[in-house]
Order: structure tokens, then sequence, then C-alpha cells
């Protein structure tokens, strides 16, 4: 992608320096009743157990006072995902209100291993999600070394989908659909709707010249990477289409590409 790093956008939340792993010095116990009283008060009582956490070089921007131990790489990266972000979110404020919808900024909370969010304890073996109870998405950046070596699904606009598709939920729950999900098969409608919306933001991107020779390519092998066929074929050996949640790679790739093609929410589905 076409990007240059800038200032960091307001909608970026830093958790990379809370630690949820050695849970400070308040023990499981005290994390629990931690994560408790953030849930009964709905008020975010966890940045009590990054004490005793380590020590980094640099200080959260978002006001935790969390310290973050990061590397030049990390934050190049960190710069690209607040790109990224402000582009979409741009992009959707534009167009969302054409389609009967006002839209709200969501937020994007980076961090490390584990994490509380409205809808409860995050980790990032599950992967970035999105929460509709704090309007926020979700991502450990060490997802997109996984994307890269373990799923082999490498470039900066493969790291891009993955933000968008997460996005794309927060328009759904702004739209009013992101809760209509009742079953797998209603599920996976969910995902490729999300896959859709991606890529009508990608459209859009690459209508403002962001995007490069090979970027729709990193995007489609993202979205193929990630199909729960292959997921299972990993973990298994075995396909089983009853279990989908988010589609097969052949369903996301025809998703992203229909929003990439037309550009139009309209053509992502109801």
């Amino acid at each position: 992608m076409r990007w240059i790093p800038g200032s960091r956008s307001q909608n970026l939340e830093d958790r990379r320096g809370q630690r949820f792993g050695g849970y400070g010095r308040l023990g499981l116990g005290g994390a629990v009743i931690v994560v408790i009283l953030s849930l009964v008060f709905g008020r975010d009582f966890t940045g009590l157990l990054s004490e005793g956490g380590e020590v980094g070089s640099q200080s959260a921007p978002d006001g935790s006072g969390a310290p973050v131990q990061s590397t030049p790489e990390e934050e190049r990266l960190v710069d690209f995902v607040s790109f990224v972000l402000d582009s979409a979110q741009a992009t959707w404020a534009r167009i969302l209100p054409q389609e009967g919808a006002r839209y709200r900024e969501a937020k994007l909370v980076l961090f490390r291993d584990a994490v509380q969010s409205a809808c409860g304890f995050g980790q990032a073996a599950s992967g970035p999600f999105y929460c509709s109870g704090d309007e926020k998405v979700y991502i450990d950046l060490g997802f997109f070394e996984e994307l890269k070596t373990r799923f082999g699904a490498p470039g900066d606009f493969a790291q891009a989908y993955v933000l968008a598709h997460e996005l794309g939920h927060h328009v759904q729950n702004l739209r009013g659909t992101l809760g209509m999900a009742r079953d797998n098969r209603q599920s996976v409608q969910i995902e490729l709707q999300a896959d859709c919306l991606a890529g009508v933001w990608g459209h859009h991107a690459s209508r403002q010249n962001l995007l490069e020779p090979g970027d729709v390519e990193e995007g489609i092998s993202a979205a193929a990477a990630i199909g729960d066929d292959r997921a299972q074929r990993m973990s298994t050996g075995r396909v089983n289409p009853e279990n989908f949640t988010h589609g097969s790679s052949a369903q996301r790739v025809a998703s992203f590409r229909r929003g990439l093609t037309s550009g139009r929410v309209a053509d992502c589905g109801p």
C-alpha cells in the first residue's frame, strides 16, 4: 500500500503494556476480582493487572500509563494499522450515510497475549475480534506474523484486509445486522458480509490511489488463508462444512472480490 507514517489515530488505544500472564502483584484471585468488577460496574479496572509487569522504553499513548516494550519494526506496524484505521473510517463516514446510517467511529485496541473487553476476556490465540459492547476492534500485532508464516499470507494489504474485515463488523453493528446470527449458517453469512465490506473499503482505497500492484492479490490470499475449510484441514485433517462459522476459502474470496469490484454496500447483502 501507499502510505506515509504520520500522527497516530485518535481512535488508537494501546494496551500492549498491560500484562495478564503473570497477573502482576494481585495474583490470580485478584485478577478474577478485577475482571468481575469491570463487568459489574462497566468500567475498565484491568489496568491494575499491569502492576509489576514488564518495564519498557515507551509509554502507552492512551494515557493508561502502562509501559510498552517494542521494536522499531513493531512501531512501524502500529503506524500502518493506524493509517488503515483512519482511511477505512473516513471512507465509511463518507459512504454509510448514503445507505441510511450514520457512521460512528470505532476504537482500535492493540494488546499482547490477552485483553479484557466489554464482550469478555480475549486471547491472542483466538485472533483479532470486534466487540459490539464497546465498539472496539482488538488486535494482537503478533497475529500478522502468524498470518504470514503459518497461513502463508504475507504483505501489508493482507494485514489491512484483516483490520478492514473487523471494521466491517462495526458497520454491521451500526446497521443493526451484526446480532442477527442464531446458528452457524447465519454466522457464516455475517462473516462473508464483513469480507465484502472489507472489499468495499479496498475499492475506495484503490480509487484514492492507495493500492500498489500486488495488493489485491495479497488481500485475496489472506481471505483464502483463513477459510474454515483450510483451518479445519490444518487442525484435524478433515473438513466438516456443518461446523463452518466464517465460510470456506472460496466463499471468503468471492465475497471480498465482490466488494472490491463494486464498492457498493448494497452488493454485500442486507
